[in-house]
C-alpha cells in the first residue's frame, strides 16, 4: 500500500508541477496519468469532472481527491491532494521571495510569453477531452461516425451545451449557478 501511495503522490506532484493555467489544464494530464493505475474509464472520469466542478474548491484539488479516494480511500485522497497542491505552494513561496528582484526581467517575461500559448493549448485539449465524453456518444470516434455522424451526437446534451453557451455569452451568468441549474435540469430531463 505504501508504494501505491508514493506512486499516487508522485503522479499528482508531477501534474501539479508541470500544469500551468489552472485545474482545467490539469484534467487531460490527470486522466492520462491515472490510466497507468487502470481503475477509471473515460466516462467515470467525466462524471468525476462534473462532481469536481460542483463541489467547493479548486477543480484540480477536487479531482485529485476523488481520484485518490477512488484508488485507495482516505490515504489515497490525502496523497493525491497533497501531491497536486505542494508544487504550487513551493512555487508561490519561491516566486514571492524573488519577485521584487526579477520584476523587470526580460527572461521572466519571455518565459511567461512561452507559457501562455501552451496553456491555451492545454485548455483546448481539456475542452476536446470533455466533449468526447459529454456531448458525443461512445461510438463518435469509431467507424460508425464515418457512416452516420449524426448518430454519434447526444441531442439532449448538445442542447444543454448550446443553451449554456448562449446564456453565458449573452447574460454573463455566474458559472456556479449555471452548473447547478444544468445539473438540476439534467436530473429532471435526462434520466
Amino acid at each position: 500500500m505504501g508504494i501505491a501511495m508514493l506512486k499516487l503522490f508522485v503522479l499528482f506532484f508531477r501534474i501539479g508541477l508541470f500544469s500551468f493555467g489552472g485545474g482545467y489544464v490539469m484534467l487531460p494530464l490527470i486522466f492520462q496519468g491515472i490510466q497507468e493505475f487502470g481503475f477509471m474509464s473515460a466516462s467515470e472520469f467525466s462524471d468525476l469532472v462534473a462532481l469536481s466542478q460542483m463541489t467547493p474548491g479548486p477543480i484540480a484539488i477536487n479531482a485529485a481527491t476523488y481520484v485518490g479516494y477512488g484508488y485507495a480511500g482516505i490515504p489515497g485522497a490525502i496523497a493525491a491532494s497533497v501531491g497536486v497542491a505542494l508544487p504550487s505552494l513551493i512555487l508561490v513561496v519561491t516566486v514571492a521571495h524573488f519577485l521584487n528582484k526579477f520584476k523587470q526581467s526580460q527572461g521572466l517575461s519571455a518565459v511567461l510569453e512561452g507559457i501562455r500559448p501552451a496553456t491555451v493549448g492545454l485548455l483546448a485539449s481539456a475542452v476536446i477531452f470533455l466533449s468526447e465524453t459529454s456531448i458525443f456518444t461512445a461510438e463518435a470516434f469509431s467507424r460508425i461516425a464515418l457512416i452516420d455522424p449524426l448518430s454519434c451526437v447526444n441531442p439532449a446534451q448538445v442542447f444543454f451545451f448550446l443553451i449554456a453557451c448562449l446564456i453565458f455569452i449573452r447574460f454573463k451568468f455566474n458559472p456556479i449557478f449555471m452548473t447547478i441549474a444544468a445539473g438540476v435540469a439534467g436530473a429532471l430531463i435526462i434520466r
